[in-house]
């Protein structure tokens, strides 16, 4: 992007970036000059601490008392902070504005990770009553912070961030990617983003229109796309939150478009939100989108949310809760549409080039072990692999039990019998963290896969123990291993 299409010259961001390199205003900085107790008030909201820490009004104290504790501070105070980038440049800008005798934050500014920060609209909990741009740019949020958790980080040629808002997903992808390109919807949010890159040292391909439309014809090895994917009757009061289309539909249709985006192995990855349908199987209605694609697919819902929560939720966030008619007309089109509740997860799609590709749609509630991106990257692999092996090569492979793994019991009291075991579950304490109820035979198909013997002769055992056909036990047991293998709780030996 040009020099005019960000929020400041190319000269008035260096300025700042000098300017907020200067006085410290990173996280390291911020965390460093309030302390643990006041650091953690900032987090909920609580700038009691944080405002005494900062009395002197030094460069950082000041930037900490406007960017993070939202204050109107003296506007020669201000400019001595933000020097040497002009006042005036910061007031045309929109980085600050004037609020009576003082300047208060006009933008967020927030500083992220070790060394970024990234630019936003002002959250409008910071200001009440004032209603949201129509294409207010979200900072870092929740949902922003899942994407970035699940996203597979695997070093890529080029990487695409559809809907990119402030830019933050483009900065990560700029750590393993060697070109960044990033496409918005709205000019505004480009602008943001062009902001945020040039501030960072970074410099993305950045396009604006609806979703693909801006990269037809192009592909990627990665894709990632936080969208608008809010559920509704399609109407469009905010960008970020509202696609223009019915339903759930904006899920569906980046699933078709998949296939067009990625290069041979390539990953694509997205939020979405999708309905439960009273007399539906929700689990199978997502997997129809992704029939015909030829993709690899894995999609886990993380939260489920009743329709009233929901629009509750959504009105709130855009400050609307005072209009009753725009909460009833959301909520008959649920009733209409014999929606129950709504899904809130990742999809994650590999262009694996299998002529059977795997699609699994499951709730994963739990709480897993950080970066979901790693988990995702060895699903798919996993999926490789056991693609690679008909029967016989599982039965040939030789398998150990995932490390830590617990077996858990339930019993009873069972008379003169002593305790009589009703039910046992084996439980995963890292990566995933499954579980999942098994049979005495599984329980020691697990208990004896150490990497010493391949399954066939494992099994062969286990069938001597149990008297049973080895035969008949290798051919239950192929899907039960590759069950086991997909979910992590086996993992073969390297040959």
């Amino acid at each position: 992007m040009d020099g005019h299409d960000m929020l400041l010259s190319p000269a008035g961001v260096e300025a700042l970036r000098t300017a907020l390199t200067r006085a410290g205003f990173t996280s390291n900085g911020i965390a460093n000059r309030l302390g643990p107790q006041a650091t953690g008030g900032v987090a909920r909201n609580d700038f009691r601490a944080a405002l005494r820490a900062t009395e002197d009004r030094d460069p950082l104290g000041t930037l900490i008392r406007v960017f993070v504790c939202e204050q109107t501070e003296p506007e020669a105070a201000v400019a001595a902070a933000l020097a040497p980038l002009a006042l005036d440049e910061a007031l045309a800008g929109g980085l600050v504005e004037r609020n009576g005798d003082g300047l208060r934050m006009g933008v967020d500014l927030e500083p992220y990770g070790d060394d970024w920060w990234v630019l936003a609209d002002v959250p409008g909990s910071a200001r009440p009553g004032r209603p949201l741009h129509a294409e207010h740019v979200l900072g870092i949020g929740g949902a922003t912070q899942t994407l970035i958790g699940a996203t597979v980080r695997r070093p890529v040629e080029a990487a695409l961030d559809l809907g990119t808002g402030s830019g933050v997903q483009a900065l990560h992808l700029a750590t393993h990617a060697r070109r960044v390109i990033a496409t918005d919807v709205s000019a505004r949010a480009l602008r943001f983003a062009a902001t945020t890159a040039a501030l960072n040292g970074q410099d993305w391909e950045l396009l604006r229109g609806d979703l693909v439309a801006p990269v037809a014809g192009r592909r990627f090895d990665l894709v990632v796309s936080n969208p608008p994917f809010v559920v509704g009757p399609g109407t469009t009061t905010h960008v970020y939150r509202d696609s223009g289309r019915v339903g759930d539909a904006i899920g569906a249709e980046l699933a078709a478009a998949a296939p067009g985006l990625l290069t041979e192995g390539g990953t694509m990855q997205y939020l979405a939100n999708w309905v439960h349908v009273a007399g539906e199987d929700w689990a199978e209605r997502v997997a129809g989108w992704f029939a015909g694609t030829g993709l690899d697919a894995w999609v886990i819902q993380r939260e489920v949310a009743d329709p009233m929560a929901y629009v509750n939720l959504w009105l709130t966030d855009v400050g609307e809760t005072a209009d009753p008619r725009r909460m009833a007309d959301w909520l008959d089109w649920f009733d209409a549409y014999k929606v129950e509740a709504v899904g809130f997860g990742i999809v994650s799609l590999r262009r694996s080039g299998h002529d059977d590709p795997a699609v699994r749609v499951e709730e994963l509630r739990q709480r897993v072990e950080t970066p979901l991106g790693d988990r995702v990257d060895a699903w798919f692999d996993r999926q490789d692999w056991l693609r690679a092996r008909d029967t016989d090569g599982l039965l040939a492979a030789h398998y150990r039990a995932a490390d830590g793994l617990q077996l858990r019991q339930e019993a009873t009291m069972g008379g003169d019998e002593g305790w009589v075991v009703d039910r046992q579950v084996l439980a995963m304490p890292n990566g995933l963290r499954w579980t999942e109820e098994i049979d005495p035979l599984v329980l020691a198909l697990v208990g004896g896969a150490d990497g010493r013997l391949a399954l066939r002769d494992q099994l062969a055992l286990l069938a001597a123990a149990h008297d049973v056909a080895p035969g008949e036990l290798a051919e239950a047991a192929g899907p039960i291993v590759a069950h086991l293998i997909e979910r992590g709780f086996i993992e073969p030996v390297a040959d």
